[in-house]
């Protein structure tokens, strides 16, 4: 790992559903792109310790200080300094799809071919499905996430154990050169569920609004997926993002683009 930190700034496309680790605790996997296009990976970051004005979301524009990763040796990812975290924007809607769009590739093989471990793509006729997962396998997560929890320093703030999402958010789909079937894990989709829970409504209208958000309005109005790659398995593919981003029209893109 090098030993000068580096500065870097980001607009935040995906944090990712947390992940338990035995040498971390409670993990979250997030990524953005910086203002000439380069993708950065900030791991790791232990979200739910984060202070209020350095809880980050989608869109927001992030400064971060890292190091290069001993281990991890994708070209996007960064060893970040939880501390040195800091909001200092959010990227406008109306620059989203400008900004975006240049950087979406046809497929997850263009993504491999040009050696890069995180892409933009746009899925063509997605369908959102959800699946139950077993007493076993809830039992099992929250298990894992009661563990990562007690895992913390007394410099830390102590946290309740997450309640794992009692389905399983999957989309199939097809870019440019085949068919995929991946596992959701973009936090704000799972964050949906409980969120209409937390405001009273059945499981069921939960459900359906999901249903109807992933598959009539985000496809109607333009989505792109955020997928990336893991460090031990580079074949391995995620959907780590679902972000609703419009579709260039013709005049702009003639007018060119920042990239």
């Amino acid at each position: 790992m090098s030993v000068t930190p580096i500065d870097c700034q980001v607009t935040v496309l995906v944090k990712a559903l947390p992940q338990p680790s035995k040498k971390h605790g409670e993990t979250v996997c997030c990524a953005g792109i910086t203002l000439d296009g380069q993708w950065k990976r900030l791991y790791p970051v232990r979200y739910r310790h984060l202070a209020g004005e350095t809880a980050f979301s989608r869109w927001d524009v992030v400064r971060f200080k890292y190091r290069r990763p001993k281990q991890d040796k994708r070209l996007e990812s960064c060893s970040v300094e939880e501390d040195s975290i800091e909001i200092v924007g959010k990227m406008p809607v109306r620059e989203r799809a400008r900004l975006l769009n240049p950087l979406i590739l046809l497929s997850v093989g263009d993504a491999v071919r040009r050696g890069q471990s995180l892409a933009l793509i746009r899925p063509c006729n997605p369908r959102f499905f959800y699946k139950r997962k077993t007493s076993e396998a809830l039992a099992d997560e929250r298990a894992a996430y009661a563990m990562a929890a007690k895992q913390w320093s007394f410099l830390d703030k102590e946290l309740e154990a997450l309640e794992p999402t009692p389905y399983e958010f999957k989309f199939h789909f097809r870019d440019d050169e085949a068919e995929h079937t991946y596992t959701n894990g973009d936090w704000e989709a799972h964050a949906m569920f409980y969120n209409g829970l937390v405001r009273g409504q059945p499981e069921k209208e939960v459900l359906d609004w999901m249903d109807h958000t992933f598959n009539v309005e985000y496809p109607k109005n333009g989505m792109a997926f955020a997928i990336g790659n893991q460090a031990k398995r580079p074949q391995v593919w995620q959907l780590l993002g679902v972000l609703r981003l419009d579709k260039l029209s013709e005049s702009a893109k003639a007018q060119g683009s920042l990239f």
